[in-house]
């Protein structure tokens, strides 16, 4: 194959992971009214929830692997949305624990398995050595591509902290 066409196919398989990330995103929002990371940080407070953890935005933040402002923002727009609770600590005013409302839960169980975890669980089922080859080679790519000074969550969507 010709150097030019190795390019093009190689410039093609990147437009099309971009174009499928942008895609489902759209789906999410369109079909069930939620962005990615507003789905990543509601199935985090009920994983949390479920192991009977504390719920804070700090410990959202650290599950879904987003900043903490980040998850303040996402998680105002969701009190909005009546799908999630914020209420002050009993004991020490200053803590904030967060909860899934009805609403919230019964919009959660709706919710189909976010792309990137069925990238990470088809991911996992490929042996070390190819993930790991996979690996080198996505890191080659965000060099070629300028962008390996982007400080970026691991999150299959186009921008974490959309506008509302």
């Amino acid at each position: 194959m010709p150097q030019g066409d190795i390019s093009e196919e190689i410039l093609r398989a990147i437009r099309r992971i971009v174009r499928r990330i942008s895609d489902h995103s759209r789906t999410m929002v369109r079909d069930h009214g939620l962005t990615v990371p507003q789905l990543l940080c509601m199935r985090a407070i009920e994983q949390l929830d479920r192991a009977g953890q504390e719920i804070t935005v700090a410990r959202v933040s650290e599950t879904v692997q987003l900043s903490a402002a980040t998850v303040s923002r996402i998680l105002e727009r969701l009190v909005r949305a009546g799908l999630v609770l914020r209420e002050r600590g009993t004991k020490d005013r200053r803590k904030v624990a967060l909860s899934l409302t009805e609403s919230g839960r019964a919009r959660l169980e709706r919710l189909p398995t976010p792309l990137q975890d069925q990238f990470v669980r088809r991911l996992a089922e490929l042996p070390e050595a190819q993930r790991r080859e996979l690996l080198t080679q996505l890191q080659c790519v965000v060099t070629m591509m300028e962008a390996d000074h982007f400080d970026v969550e691991p999150v299959l969507a186009p921008d974490p902290d959309p506008p509302s």
